[in-house]
């Protein structure tokens, strides 16, 4: 180890340290990892309940129902019994709703089974029931009467007969997610070998960034265990943390080891690859990795507890990633030296990569910069046009694959029953909810609800035993989360409740459920939307022109990187809003995107964009403090990043794709959205608008006004050789 060597840089000198000391960093990484997990199982993790989710009226409704003693209810179900060609008090009909409440109540899993409620049109009945017990764990115990009712269905073929409910949705939905999500888990890692495979054409080369990866994604799991105590963790965050911490993980290994293995076929020896990877890759891996953390970390202003969950979780995994990659990795690569091309592909394995594909593509955009950058903003914007017609919707029964039988049935449901799927729930807060006063209401608010079209039967009212609050459910028109239902809870808001149960004395009235829960979600996105992007995009300014040393670097990335989300919402409005390639996913066009989808997908595409713009730009500015013309610079810098950016972007592609095979709408808009704007960032964004832009501004790229001269300076010049190598190199002259 040649200590004349000229290491700056916190990166280089993780590297020098590690390579020095790399059996202590490789035992400590290892510990770290199996540390956490240990110590996370033994504390517990803590997860979020009802009394962390909700805004508005509806989360307060939702905490007072919660606390105001109602006996645990059990989960609710529904069999929805229906004659093509009869109607209720036709014999087959009755015959068929005796023997489902015969064979439900047999199974001695449920409360007795309610009276049939008869459908407007006649030719459907309902039967409610609740499931005995725990309603978290009744999805175990839906098994037999699923069974029960299946049984009277096939002994009446000639009618529909199907159930639907909280036990059965869990039951059913759960199962088709979590096998979705066992393949997606078996699938990703395999997947993204077999790209590395092909990119390095070397075995060992390949699993090291695989096994970084997931060894981070393991270690930052078990310190989410210790983070929930201070910000309870969604069920869901470990999937977006395996999602997060397997992009930017093999991102940054790849970006390591291919520059460390151009240096060594360059000619340098180990130490010196080492260094040089350390300053130029490595300073380009902590640089991202914290603007990916800024961006991740502007989830927090929404103060909702889905996304502080998934804020805290991918923070972490992107923080355990970088470290990862700034201690471990160089260990192993001294340790491993050439062995790490170890296992070579015959076919696959190159010497050194050529970029002459790429030059050839790149002479032809810097021949006409200006056509190639209009050209590309022209189809982005055609892919973002789309965008400007985004809606938003809650997500309901219509996410689901519209060939499950859960789906179809919830869909009979809401058809012959409006709002009998998914109820309004008014809650009413007083001294007393009961005596004529409160009948009064009540039944003025029965009268003008229904009078209006647009609130439907059955309405059933509940008390606690205090007598102080009382939940009077509501059938809503749509499905649940459309614009019909919209229309009926501002009509329920605005011009029911004022005039009927809002006149008690001393009374507070709320409503929840979906609709309401989704609609009050909305507003409080909506009202934090400015600070997140706001924050997001301001510190991302702050990093890149700290990081360049240049105004017009970072106004250029913001731009670049906005039209690449742009781009993306405008193909979820296309494929998912306007019901594009329903057959391919398995899905059907809903009246809008899942409504937590634009503001997750900005955090995180711009957090990923980032890791590529960063890596590009810091080549090139590595030309240019060389000496080199910008042109040049731009050139050299796309040409040598084009192989590890496109080997990056293809396993991010695929991990991402895999999110589409699941069964619901709202993970399909998460793998199609990401696929795809990982894709356009990597080809016509990274390939095309940024040399051309680069190369239209010249010299201008570069600028910054001289009252920003203070900003300290990120070297991105390449460390000076040793000693005996200038002497050499000298000589050789």
């Amino acid at each position: 180890m040649n200590s004349r060597e000229n290491v700056t840089g916190i990166a280089a000198r993780f590297a020098v340290w590690s390579a020095r000391h790399r059996t202590l960093a490789i035992l400590g990484w290892l510990v770290f990892v199996v540390g956490v997990t240990v110590l996370a199982g033994r504390v517990g993790t803590v997860e979020a309940n009802g009394f962390d989710f909700g805004h508005g009226e509806s989360g307060r409704a939702d905490r007072i129902v919660e606390q105001a003693g109602f006996p645990t209810r059990g989960a609710g179900e529904m069999v929805v019994v229906t004659s093509r060609t009869g109607t209720v008090d036709s014999p087959e009909m009755q015959a068929a709703i005796a023997e489902v409440t015969t064979a439900v109540q047999a199974t001695g899993a449920t409360d007795p089974v309610s009276p049939p409620l008869p459908a407007e049109d006649g030719r459907s009945a309902l039967l409610s029931f609740t499931m005995r017990g725990d309603p978290e764990t009744a999805k175990d115990r839906v098994g037999p009467v699923l069974d029960a009712v299946a049984a009277v269905q096939r002994a009446h073929p000639q009618l529909y007969i199907a159930q639907a409910g909280d036990a059965s949705g869990d039951k059913l939905i759960g199962d088709d997610l979590d096998a979705g999500l066992s393949r997606l888990s078996m699938l990703s890692i395999p997947v993204t070998i077999g790209i590395l495979l092909v990119a390095f054409g070397a075995i060992v080369a390949a699993l090291l960034p695989v096994g970084l990866a997931v060894t981070a994604v393991v270690g930052a799991i078990g310190l989410l265990g210790f983070a929930s105590h201070l910000a309870p963790t969604v069920d869901t965050t470990m999937h977006v943390m395996l999602l997060v911490g397997l992009a930017v993980g093999v991102d940054y290994c790849l970006f390591y080891i291919r520059r460390e293995r151009d240096e060594r076929r360059n000619g340098a020896d180990p130490h010196r690859a080492l260094v040089v990877a350390a300053q130029t890759s490595g300073r380009s891996v902590w640089i991202s990795g914290l603007t990916v953390i800024v961006a991740m970390a502007g989830m927090f202003f929404t103060r909702d507890t889905t996304f502080v969950s998934f804020a805290v979780g991918t923070i972490l995994v992107v923080a355990t990633a970088v470290l990862g990659s700034l201690t471990v990795l160089p260990a192993l690569l001294s340790a491993l030296g050439d062995r790490v091309d170890l296992g070579r592909i015959p076919g696959l394995y190159r010497k050194r990569s050529d970029g002459r594909v790429w030059s050839a593509f790149l002479r032809l955009v810097l021949r006409r910069p200006l056509i190639s950058a209009v050209l590309a903003v022209a189809a982005l914007g055609a892919l973002a046009a789309p965008a400007l017609d985004l809606r938003t919707k809650a997500e309901g029964i219509e996410d689901l694959s519209p060939s499950a039988p859960i789906t179809q049935a919830f869909l009979a449901i809401q058809a012959a029953f409006p709002g009998g799927a998914s109820p309004a729930e008014v809650v009413v807060q007083a001294p007393r909810v009961s005596g004529p006063e409160w009948d009064g209401a009540l039944a003025a608010f029965k009268e003008r609800a229904l009078a209006t079209g647009q609130l439907h039967e059955p309405i059933t009212v509940e008390v606690n035993p205090a007598g102080t609050v009382a939940v009077v459910s509501v059938g809503l028109s749509g499905s649940g989360s459309d614009r019909a239902s919209e229309e009926a809870l501002a009509t329920l808001r605005g011009t029911v409740l004022p005039a009927t149960l809002g006149t008690l004395p001393g009374a507070w009235v709320g409503v929840t459920g979906e609709t309401a829960g989704s609609k009050d979600f909305n507003d409080q996105l909506a009202d934090s939307m400015p600070l997140v992007f706001g924050f997001v995009l301001g510190l991302a300014f702050l990093l890149l022109l700290v990081s360049f040393r240049s105004v017009v670097v970072a106004v250029t990335g913001m731009v670049l990187n906005l039209l690449s989300v742009a781009a993306a919402y405008g193909m979820l409005v296309y494929v998912f809003q306007y019901g594009h390639f329903e057959s391919l996913l398995d899905f059907r066009a809903a009246d809008g995107v899942t409504n937590w989808m634009p503001l997750f997908l900005f955090v995180i595409l711009f957090g990923l964009s980032m890791d590529y713009h960063v890596f590009v730009l810091s080549r090139i500015r590595e030309g240019h403090d060389r000496g080199l013309p910008t042109r040049q610079a731009v050139v050299q810098g796309i040409t040598g990043t084009a192989g590890v950016i496109t080997s990056a972007a293809v396993v991010m592609v695929a991990v991402f794709a895999l999110f589409a095979t699941l069964p619901i709408a709202s993970t399909k808009q998460l793998g199609v959205g990401l696929a795809a704007a990982v894709l356009l960032d990597a080809t016509i964004v990274r390939a095309v608008l940024l040399p051309a832009v680069m190369a239209l501004l010249g010299e201008k790229n570069w600028w910054l006004p001289r009252w920003l001269g203070w900003l300290p300076r990120v070297s991105h010049e390449l460390p000076a050789a040793p000693r005996e190598e200038r002497t050499l190199a000298t000589a050789g002259r």
